[in-house]
């Protein structure tokens, strides 16, 4: 769907009262099962608890300003788990970031024997000298 076709959709839903919406839902709802391309792009777990109980406070006949009051609470919740879930998720980046040059750090160069007679009884050359990570001379790696 194009933004021009999404703003025009939108414009027309928020000036619908409340009810008219709720059956517009239901009519987009209808549409998509049936005649639906691609699957739909499936909700958060707080998103699909507030459906649940949206849907379920309309078939009881709960006035739609609590159930509104009621919905933007979850939504307030929803967002506060997001931002929650993204600052682990760049914790958990940085962790094993600093967990990596850490272990780097520590092990340092290590020394490998090189050998350059191909004869299985010749004895091993010394290891030859670089600078490590750190800018002293260590084996090579």
């Amino acid at each position: 769907m194009h933004d021009v076709l999404r703003a025009r959709l939108l414009r027309h839903l928020e000036a619908l009262p409340e009810a008219q919406v709720y059956q517009a839902l239901d009519y987009v709802e209808f549409l998509a099962g049936k005649y639906a391309r691609e699957q739909i792009r499936p909700a958060g777990a707080v998103q699909r608890f507030g459906e649940i109980l949206e849907d379920k406070m309309r078939v009881q006949g709960v006035a739609m300003g609590a159930i509104k009051g009621t919905l933007g609470m979850l939504s307030t919740a929803d967002r506060m788990f997001s931002g929650i879930s993204e600052a682990g998720r760049t914790l958990m980046k940085t962790v094993e970031q600093g967990v990596a040059g850490a272990a780097d750090a520590v092990s340092g160069p290590r020394a490998e024997p090189t050998t350059n007679d191909t004869r299985p009884d010749a004895p091993p050359t010394p290891p030859r000298l670089s600078p490590g990570p750190d800018g002293d001379a260590g084996p090579t790696p």
